[in-house]
């Protein structure tokens, strides 16, 4: 189940305080499926409390499942989606996406 946060302040503790002010009453009763929420692009200093809450999370709502993901690009985060959806295994992870790929993997000539 796809969960988008929505806007967020741009300082990281107001953020953070909205955030479970606002949408973690909504998760936490929430159906028991796997649940990948979807936060805005932001910057280094709001990985860390989002990290923490998506892990908070998966300990208290176990054995369901949920995962953080920060993008804004819809085809990275249906693939992300389509992914962990399917991951049995996979709970308690924020990973922020890059919808233009990795790039090109480089390796020196023999």
């Amino acid at each position: 189940m796809l969960v988008r946060v929505g806007v967020l302040p741009e300082d990281a503790l107001d953020a953070a305080s909205a955030f479970h002010v606002e949408v973690l009453p909504r998760l936490r009763a929430m159906p028991d499926a796997a649940i990948t929420c979807v936060f805005p692009p932001a910057g280094h200093g709001h990985a860390d409390w989002r990290r923490a809450a998506i892990q908070s999370l998966a300990r208290e709502i176990a054995p369901h499942r949920i995962n953080g993901i920060a993008c804004d690009d819809e085809a990275a985060i249906a693939a992300a989606e389509a992914y962990l959806t399917t991951a049995d295994g996979v709970t308690g992870q924020y990973l922020p996406l890059d919808g233009e790929g990795a790039g090109k993997v480089l390796h020196s000539a023999s």
